[in-house]
């Protein structure tokens, strides 16, 4: 799933590619990727794109309309969605069918952008609206932990009022927005921190690094995307990616094997090493297996 720092390299290269130009038309493919109706997406047919601005992961493409009203198309990629930009694009209308494509964007210059979606579950969603709280999932967003004005202090307030584990507070949306199961796995390895450690027993030396290795994670990949062109991003990240999705490999740091624990639809990656005082974390999906 595209998260913070490749949604953030996405905002970037469309602020670059789309500012200034026209919009010819957006075509939605399938059915289930257009989440809202009124304004309806003709509307944005010979708009101004003005901006693009990101809320957590969230692309938000900003344009002003024939009538001067300004409108935001709203992008969240989902697990398996992701943007290709196309110049030109393809000359012919796009055809329903089983294939990934779900929404073409055309330019009047010829170029544009297309969203595709592997997979058979269908999560990619488009939002056309005039204010982008009107969507429900940016309307609960909690900081994006790269404000300049989320420090220390927010943080720590932020986690004071949890009771949970702290996997699940990283990646809970409505708390701090943009870091998903990748990049969590990936700051609490540089935080030497459990992922199940719960959030009440964190000390005020824990919550300072934690709130470091947050910062400093997500701003060294946001800086080893920038400048990328689209279709490099997922290999980027990827390539940059230090215990997630690593599973039985050494441990860049300490040398360690890499574990997992699983769950139904996903997993997630540790050092014992250095993050669990040496001892494995129970994978209840394995245990089960071993019944």
């Amino acid at each position: 799933m595209p998260e913070l720092p490749e949604v953030e390299a996405l905002r970037e290269f469309l602020d670059e590619h789309l500012v200034g130009k026209e919009i010819a038309r957006v075509l939605p493919v399938a059915i289930s990727v257009l989440k809202t109706y009124d304004p309806p997406l003709s509307a944005l047919e010979g708009a101004e794109v003005v901006g693009v601005a990101r809320h957590g992961k969230f692309l938000d493409i900003e344009s002003a309309g024939t009538t001067g009203e300004l409108l935001h198309l709203l992008i969240h990629l989902a697990r398996a969605g992701w943007l290709q930009w196309k110049d030109p694009l393809p000359s012919g209308p796009p055809r329903p069918g089983k294939g990934p494509l779900a929404l073409r964007t055309a330019l009047t210059e010829g170029d544009g952008f297309d969203l595709t979606e592997a997979g058979t579950t269908k999560r990619l969603a488009v939002h056309l609206v005039r204010d982008p709280r009107d969507v429900p999932g940016v309307a609960r967003l909690g900081p994006d932990p790269l404000a300049d004005d989320f420090d220390l202090a927010a943080f720590t307030a932020l986690l004071g009022a949890e009771r949970r584990q702290i996997k699940g507070a990283l990646r809970d949306q409505s708390l701090i927005a943009g870091i998903g199961n990748a990049y969590s796995d990936e700051i609490l390895h540089v935080a030497r921190m459990s992922p199940f450690k719960p959030t009440q027993n964190l000390t005020e030396e824990e919550t300072a690094g934690l709130y470091e290795a947050m910062r400093s994670t997500l701003r060294e990949a946001v800086e080893r995307s920038h400048g990328l062109a689209a279709g490099r991003l997922k290999a980027e990240k990827k390539s940059g990616l230090r215990v997630h999705g690593r599973t039985g490999e050494p441990c860049p740091v300490c040398g360690d094997t890499i574990r997992e624990v699983s769950y139904r639809d996903s997993s997630l990656q540790y050092c014992p090493t250095c993050q669990t005082g040496g001892k494995p974390l129970a994978d209840r999906r394995l245990s089960k297996l071993l019944k």
